[in-house]
């Protein structure tokens, strides 16, 4: 590892960033993050960053807005002292669902966070799992979506289900691609489950298109927030004749009482990534959510973008 590259953890991802710094073989950067009683925010690298390849790890969930304001102080603090290159590691972007003008004179909040980004300096941007793949083209400087599904897929195919008993379920028509992803490395058939949302975190299930009856379903999303509309879903599946269902998630936000709905619903197990923090009040109440670290494979990202060499091998590598 080039010994210019410090990482520095904001409040979200501490843990997460002393994981990928462990892996790294790198102290933790120090820096300093303080809250006002007014509700402004001082952030402050304590050591030298001038010249230097800085990473900013933080996951923009709960709270969101003041975890965004976090990065985009840290990221001018880092430019003003004289920062080589500042690069975003954003395991979760927050304002991901608000991608595109859903009804008349709504905003675009996810182009307005990645025009923030930008516009406070960031050079490059690391996140998982965009809601909206088309954030991508967001952003004017080098943006590597990365994913979870291969690491959720490995960890379901450590389970070792009988062949023809697992279908790989999408929650919507919208999550078709990445159920297909997962179908690929099982080398399983995919269902999906037709279903109309009235409004928000309501859902009312229609139909299941795809054979799951007698089968062990793994159900495959990019967020579970109030987790109302996946535990719907999975009771349409067991009501459709599934033996199990499993669910895999890239961000676990576990809104207001999501965890009580998981552990009173048909859902036999759950796996989730640390992209966003599982806190232990939360782990304490739950017997069916798992965690995935995500720090091994942003340790192989930030050493290829330090060593000029492509990140698409670190795709490759966890693809495989």
């Amino acid at each position: 590892m080039v010994k210019e590259t410090v990482v520095f953890a904001l409040t979200s991802s501490t843990d997460l960033a002393k994981s990928i710094c462990d892996k790294l073989g790198l102290p933790l950067g120090k820096i300093k993050v303080e809250h006002f009683a007014d509700g402004e925010i001082l952030v402050e690298p304590q050591e030298s960053i001038r010249g230097r390849s800085v990473f900013i790890v933080q996951s923009t969930c709960t709270p969101v807005t003041e975890h965004i304001m976090e990065v985009l102080i840290c990221i001018d603090a880092c430019k003003r002292a004289s920062a080589g290159e500042i690069n975003v590691i954003m395991p979760y972007y927050g304002y991901a669902r608000q991608d595109r003008k859903a009804a008349p004179r709504q905003p675009i909040t996810s182009k307005l966070v990645a025009n923030l980004l930008q516009t406070a300096g960031a050079n490059r941007v690391i996140t998982f799992d965009l809601h909206a793949a088309q954030i991508q083209g967001y952003f004017d400087v080098p943006i590597d979506d990365l994913t979870t599904v291969p690491m959720i897929g490995k960890y379901f195919l450590d389970k070792n289900f009988p062949a023809d008993d697992v279908v790989v379920v999408s929650p919507d028509h919208g999550g078709v691609v990445r159920a297909r992803k997962l179908a690929d490395i099982l080398d399983a058939p995919i269902a999906i489950i037709d279903k109309r949302r009235p409004k928000p975190n309501m859902v009312e299930a229609q139909n299941v298109i795809g054979n799951v009856d007698g089968k062990i379903c793994i159900v495959i999303d990019d967020i579970c927030d109030t987790a109302g509309t996946l535990c719907a879903g999975c009771q349409i599946l067991k009501d459709h004749g599934a033996k199990e269902v499993y669910v895999g998630i890239s961000h676990g936000i576990f809104s207001r009482d999501a965890i009580e709905k998981i552990e009173k619903s048909v859902i036999k197990e759950m796996v989730i990534s640390d992209t966003i923090p599982f806190p232990a009040e939360k782990a304490a109440k739950s017997t069916k959510v798992k965690v995935l670290s995500v720090a091994s494979m942003l340790a192989d990202t930030i050493e290829a973008i330090e060593n000029h060499t492509p990140v698409s091998n670190v795709y490759d590598t966890y693809k495989n």
